[in-house]
Order: structure tokens, then C-alpha cells, then sequence
């Protein structure tokens, strides 16, 4: 493999408020050997950044990568044939956008996260919970009411989200059988959810014996338990069950909020989509009800970022977007920007992302031995986070595992 010096770079990485001074950066065999103001090329290409901003490459840590339709009922039942090379459009593109990591949270399976690391087509790294665990009636159950057809109990389709299963001994199978498929995590719907049509967002879903059951089923594997949650009861209750990433958390208070730190539970914020639901989410067959839901939702969002950052709960980025509003994947970036400082928002993708993830030191960040995931910002992202936008058109260099997926002539 080619080795390169990237020289004259800025770092920014989310850990200051202004970028670093000019360093070089070696990668050789796909991992940055070095980082100094000093280095020699040696028989490395020079890549002359010319002050340009260098920072690791994105994390997005809430994303269905199967989701090609907005209704996920539909999506669900589409043939294996037709998600996969869907799916791969969508990775495709968001690597397009800088993210080379992301973690799906209910859908890909482990044929899909093994594609992408054979480099059968361009995708960011993929980490996977295999489908999402819900209670009949809940968040990934989209039977309607007058719909009494059995539940499958194997053989999922890559398009549906998540899996039904009932009672401890139910969910403890489940989260077993996800783990021996390929679960790098598992995932919950712990509360009603926007998507599907006949649980409220107010629903707690499962009891408490099956939380419990489930995060010591993680725990036996070594992993940790995410929650699909909104109320404030019902991240409570999750946390005090254990379980490790909150996902949403839009009406969260302060006492549950440092509960949460407390527990070095980690929240994963996903405001982007409510608002592009609400916007477009009917003219791409979102259900109209569920149009209702995500306003609703909508409504808690920007200040739960803030009740969130005064009890220092860590905050990890994430998007949560369907069918075709993944091309808003980098706007959230802009709107945490309007409560949280930049440096915030840019470490949320880069080393709070990485911890949650369980690979600090080996992504979202530039540092001797971390993966070589780099992208070149035009600008200062610390400064503008609108840089991070526009379909990656900011970004003239993108490396992913020291190769290029991008390379665009510095002047």
C-alpha cells in the first residue's frame, strides 16, 4: 500500500476551539504512523494542504442503511434483491459526504457489513445491532390495527428494521440469536416511535424484567444495549436497566440527564430528521399520523441538546434519516450548531462517536496508530460548520483506511 505525508495540515478534531498549528501527517499500510511539525517524507507522496483544515473522518452513530423508502412498512417488505444494491447507493454516498464511519441501528445484517469490508463497493466502515428488538404493538411492529398476520420469528428481510419478540424469554432468544448473527450491539424500541402506527410516542415498550434481560444478554456478550427512547419516564427507566446509548432522548430533563452520566450512558441526538419528516416525510409516502408524530417530537428537540450539555451527558452524532432525506445526513451539523458550540458538534462525530463505538484511539482521531480516515476541509469547519455540508463539495481530499475515495487537485 502507498504511503503519504499529508504537510501543512490544521488538525481540527473537536478537542480545541481553534485549529492546530501546521503538522505533518504520515500514513503508510493504511494507519497514521506520525504526526509532527517535523517529518521527513522519506519515500512518502507529499500531499501540500497548504494550511487546509485535515480532520478524522465523520462518525454518524444513528443511521439505517437499508431505509430507501420513507415508509418503513413498505421498505420491510421489499425483496433482499432490490435493498442490498439500495443500500449500497446510500453508504456510497455518505462516505461522499466524509462520513467512513457509521453504525446502523436496526436493519443490516452481517452479509451487508461483510460487503463492505471484502471493498465489494465504497461504504464507510459499518457497525450493526442486525434488526432492532420491539414488543408486539411497538416501535418496529407496522401491523395496523385491522392486520392480525403472524410475526415472523426467522428469516427477516433485509429491509425490515427490527424483529418482534415477547416476554424475557422471548427477548433473551432474540438478543441471542442477534448476537450469534452478527450484532456488534444490541438495539431496542423502548418507547412509542414516529414510524410505525400503533404506538404513541407516550408507549413504554417492554416491561422491566425484559429490559433487564436484555442488557444481561449484552453484557454476557461483552456489549452493551441502544434505546429507541423519547420520554423522559422512559429513559429513566432504561438506565436504571442498564442500558448503555440513548438514542433521541428529545424530552429528557435534568435529573435524568445526570442520572444518565452517572451511569456513562452516552445520548445520541437525532434531530435532523424530525425536521426533514415534517418538511417532505408526506411527499415521500411518510403515513400522515406519523407526519403528526415527528412534529410532536420535533417540538422537544433543541432543548434537550441543552438540558443535555449543562448535565454533561457525553452526546454522540446522529441523524436517523430515510429514503431519500439521506442526502440532509450533514445538516444536523448545522443545527446542534445554533445551541452547542462547533467544537462540540465536531467532536460528536469524531471522539465522543469513536468512545461510544468502543474504538477510541482507532477512529475520530488524528494520532500515531489510529485508522487512516482523514478528510480535507476548505475553510475552518471550527468557524463555519456549514463547511461540513453541501454533499462533501468542501471536501477535496477523502481517505478511508489510507486510499483514496476521493482526490481532488490542491491549488
Amino acid at each position: 500500500m502507498s504511503s503519504y505525508l499529508f504537510a501543512n495540515a490544521r488538525i481540527v478534531d473537536g478537542t480545541t476551539p481553534e485549529p492546530g498549528e501546521p503538522v505533518s501527517v504520515l500514513v503508510e499500510d493504511g494507519v497514521i504512523r506520525e504526526v509532527s511539525a517535523s517529518l521527513k517524507a522519506g519515500s512518502a507522496e507529499v500531499i501540500d494542504l497548504k494550511g487546509r483544515t485535515l480532520m478524522p473522518g465523520l462518525i454518524d452513530c444513528h443511521v439505517h442503511v437499508v431505509a430507501s423508502l420513507a415508509n418503513l412498512g413498505e421498505n420491510a417488505r421489499l425483496p433482499d434483491s432490490l435493498a442490498a444494491p439500495r443500500a449500497a447507493i446510500i453508504m456510497r454516498d455518505m462516505l461522499a459526504r466524509g462520513f467512513t464511519t457509521v453504525r446502523d441501528v436496526g436493519g443490516a445484517d452481517v452479509g451487508l457489513k461483510h460487503a463492505v469490508e471484502e471493498g465489494l463497493f465504497p461504504a464507510p466502515r459499518l457497525f450493526i445491532c442486525g434488526k432492532a428488538l420491539s414488543q408486539s404493538g411497538g416501535h418496529a411492529d407496522f401491523r395496523g390495527q385491522y392486520d392480525d398476520t403472524p410475526v415472523p420469528t426467522n428469516r427477516f428481510r433485509l429491509g425490515a428494521l427490527g424483529r418482534i419478540c415477547d416476554g424475557v424469554d422471548g427477548i433473551r432468544r432474540a438478543a441471542r440469536e442477534e448476537i450469534k448473527n452478527g450484532a456488534e450491539f444490541i438495539k431496542i424500541m423502548a418507547n412509542g416511535g414516529a414510524a410505525s402506527p400503533t404506538d404513541p410516542i407516550h408507549f413504554l415498550g417492554f416491561s422491566r424484567d425484559e429490559l433487564l434481560a436484555v442488557v444481561e444478554e449484552a453484557q454476557n456478550a461483552g456489549t452493551y444495549v441502544s434505546a429507541h427512547v423519547y420520554t423522559d419516564e422512559g429513559i429513566r427507566r432504561v438506565v436504571e436497566c442498564g442500558v448503555h446509548s440513548l438514542e433521541h432522548c428529545n424530552f429528557i430533563s435534568s435529573e435524568t440527564a445526570t442520572l444518565a452520566k452517572e451511569n456513562g450512558a452516552y445520548a445520541v441526538p437525532t434531530l435532523v430528521t424530525y425536521e426533514k419528516l415534517v418538511s417532505e416525510g408526506a411527499s415521500l409516502g411518510f403515513p400522515a399520523e406519523s407526519v403528526a408524530k415527528a412534529d410532536y417530537v420535533r417540538s422537544g428537540g433543541m432543548k434537550s441538546l441543552e438540558t443535555m450539555r449543562n448535565a454533561g451527558l457525553a452526546m454522540a452524532y446522529g441523524t436517523d434519516l430515510l429514503g431519500n432525506m439521506h442526502r440532509h445526513q450533514s445538516e444536523e451539523f448545522v443545527i446542534r450548531g445554533r445551541v452547542l458550540p462547533a467544537q462540540e458538534v465536531i467532536a460528536s462525530a469524531t471522539s465522543v462517536a469513536a468512545r461510544l463505538l468502543r474504538m477510541e484511539g482507532k477512529l475520530g482521531t488524528i494520532a500515531a496508530d489510529a485508522f487512516a480516515d482523514l478528510i480535507v476541509v476548505d475553510g475552518n469547519p471550527l468557524e463555519e460548520l456549514s463547511l461540513l455540508t453541501g454533499q462533501g463539495k468542501h471536501m477535496p481530499v477523502i481517505m478511508q483506511a489510507g486510499r483514496f475515495v476521493k482526490r481532488v487537485a490542491l491549488d
